[in-house]
């Protein structure tokens, strides 16, 4: 399904027989480098009543990829995620995030918090809050922006799956067609990416955490110690949070522990739907 936004087409992942059927939407948000496709494997098991659908971000998979970088701002993502929901009338929505996506989750659920019933986020953060380090990560990303500018796509998505974040991701069997699907991509799509929404340039949002009274669910892999390390922080500032480290994996837990993540998804569902 494509719909338009500021003229930039947007790509969902959903089944359209679905729409207006009284179904609680679950939305998902994939991480730098994804799309929507990264989460097929989930979205025919979670429960009949929910309606799943991933969207690809601006900039990635089939949606469009603007030359103007104001268009991948957190403020410009969290404005399109907005327009996309409201042209599918969705309301009282589950938003699920991984990395990139998390954040963008995270920004959206701060933003429009009475949109929100619960959130899912993965390997994510809410920003970092020393400004000596929110400016080398900003240093970091521009670097990263021209080697993709300068050296293009591929070389670039080789050197990104070499970082210490991905290791154990490599280990998996089916690895090289994942690196695959990550070529088709394009340079101003991911440039842009890194130059407006660089986790430095992101407002640190430490302080609002407590300010979100949904549930939330953290997942994040036992080999990724930055960000099991940050959820567990996360979970200390979050009024109804549970937070699920996951055993031998690494930041990319859905691609890695795919059966386990369903699990862990599927029951943090089945704990909302009880509750009500």
């Amino acid at each position: 399904m494509i719909l338009k936004v500021d003229d930039i087409e947007f790509n969902l992942l959903l089944n359209e027989s679905n729409l207006n059927r009284d179904k609680t939407p679950i939305v998902f948000l994939h991480g730098f480098t994804g799309d929507s496709s990264d989460w097929q494997f989930l979205l025919d098991k979670l429960p009949d009543n929910l309606l799943p659908v991933a969207i690809d971000l601006v900039g990635h998979g089939k949606s469009g990829s603007p030359t103007e970088p104001r268009h991948y701002t957190c403020t410009a993502i969290v404005h399109q995620l907005n327009s996309i929901f409201s042209q599918l009338n969705f309301q009282n929505i589950i938003l699920a995030g991984y990395s990139m996506g998390g954040r963008a989750a995270l920004s959206y659920c701060l933003k429009h918090t009475q949109q929100i019933r619960a959130a899912i986020f993965e390997s994510a953060t809410p920003g970092i809050e020393d400004i000596c380090l929110k400016k080398e990560r900003v240093e970091f990303d521009f670097l990263l922006a021209e080697k993709i500018k300068n050296e293009g796509v591929e070389p670039f998505i080789n050197f990104w799956f070499e970082t210490p974040l991905f290791k154990s991701l490599k280990s998996l069997p089916d690895f090289e067609k994942i690196k695959k699907k990550r070529l088709e991509n394009n340079t101003t799509g991911l440039t842009n990416s890194l130059l407006s929404f660089s986790t430095g340039l992101m407002m640190s949002y430490w302080d609002k955490l407590n300010s979100l009274n949904f549930p939330v669910l953290l997942i994040s892999g036992e080999l990724d110690n930055k960000y099991t390390k940050i959820n567990k922080a996360m979970k200390s500032k979050f009024p109804d949070a549970k937070q699920k480290t996951i055993s031998e994996c690494g930041h990319n837990v859905h691609i890695e522990k795919p059966e386990l993540f369903t699990k862990l998804v599927v029951d943090f569902l089945d704990s909302i739907e009880r509750k009500k």
